[in-house]
């Protein structure tokens, strides 16, 4: 009896092995990629279709269309979706990052030409939050400016408040009228608002505070009550004088050029600072009688005053020179000065003010 070998004959299948092996591979390929065209195609997603496959959400249907389809516009904003329940809105794809404003303070160095009003306009801030934020420097006087000082810019608007050792929150919240909760939830301050600690010489932002400012600016004082002795401006351009002119109460621009350079009016500053030139003409604003002609100390360097015997005073500061003498009457649109840059003063412009009934007067409203 003879027996026939157990080992297999591969020929016995009819197709050698590999040829096999490469059909069974394509098969599989082609049940893939078959998969992936059925769930492109598909408006189930997952979560948002019932249990026979209709969207609970058109949306997500037009979606998986729109990216199907090329056919379809680009821009979903150009699709206009008639659903009964739907509103139509144009898409917009652009994200914008919100603006929170500074966290942290800024140094800055005063420069030719600066002033705190237009430093303020730079970042953005209020005028009376630069000011605030630099008491040892300037004093409370936006006069005290000079190049090569330098300032600090607060993170936002308000007061930028050194702590001390004995303060309480709440108080320092009732003195410059800022609630607790919104200095404690104001981003640069960087404070738990659950457990705030706050250790002395840190410096908080007290968004919105506020507080008065001490203007420092030449006065009339009026000695005649009791003495006999006529009104005059305490300096070495004061004298005693009478009216010797009138104004009509109207004025002119008191420089040839008629725009801002500098510091506007506002509570820190109550004049404006025009234009001109070292050595450019400066002109009496109406007719009236100089009460005050020469140099003066609180910043203004070469000033003239004018009282108008109707009320009103107008001012003119940081001169080179003066072209007139106290006591002197003088005529509307008379040259009384020439521009210059003395006193505190970071290049040459016209400090000019206007004043009545012994208040300040917006210089806008009557030029």
């Amino acid at each position: 009896m003879s027996f026939k070998s157990m080992k297999p004959d591969n020929r016995q299948s009819g197709l050698p092995a590999w040829i096999t092996i490469s059909l069974w591979v394509f098969a599989l390929i082609c049940v893939f990629f078959m998969g992936v065209v059925m769930v492109q195609r598909t408006p189930y997603i997952r979560g948002t279709t019932d249990k026979n496959g209709i969207s609970k959400n058109p949306g997500s249907q037009l979606a998986v269309q729109v990216e199907s389809n090329p056919a379809l516009p680009d821009s979903l904003a150009e699709l206009k979706i008639d659903e009964p329940n739907s509103l139509n809105r144009k898409t917009d794809l652009t994200t914008n990052k919100p603006d929170r404003g500074n966290m942290e303070p800024v140094k800055y160095t005063i420069k030719a030409g600066d002033s705190i009003y237009g430093i303020a306009k730079k970042y953005g801030l209020e005028p009376e939050s630069v000011l605030w934020a630099n008491y040892d420097v300037l004093y409370d006087d936006v006069q005290n400016i000079s190049i090569g000082d330098e300032i600090i810019i607060p993170p936002g608007d308000g007061i930028y408040y050194k702590w001390k050792e004995s303060d309480v929150l709440q108080k320092v919240a009732d003195k410059y009228r800022v609630e607790v909760k919104d200095i404690l939830a104001y981003p640069a301050n960087y404070l738990d608002i659950t457990n705030p600690q706050i250790k002395p010489g840190d410096y908080l932002m007290l968004p919105g505070g506020y507080r008065e400012t001490a203007v420092i600016n030449p006065i009339v004082f009026d000695y005649s009550k009791g003495s006999g002795v006529k009104k005059s401006i305490v300096g070495p351009g004061g004298c005693s004088w009478d009216y010797q002119a009138y104004g009509s109460g109207s004025f002119v621009w008191p420089t040839a050029n008629h725009t801002l350079t500098g510091n506007d009016f506002w509570s820190g500053h109550l004049g404006v600072d025009l234009g001109t030139v070292e050595g450019g003409p400066i002109y009496a604003a109406d007719s009236g009688t100089v009460i005050y002609s020469g140099p003066i100390s609180g910043g203004y360097g070469i000033m003239v005053m004018l009282d108008h015997g109707n009320g009103y005073q107008t001012l003119y500061a940081h001169l080179s020179s003066t072209s007139v003498g106290c006591g002197q009457s003088v005529s509307q649109g008379q040259v009384i000065g020439y521009g210059g840059s003395t006193g505190n003063s970071t290049g040459p412009h016209l400090h000019f003010e206007v004043r009545y009934a012994g208040g300040y007067v917006n210089p806008w409203n009557v030029l």
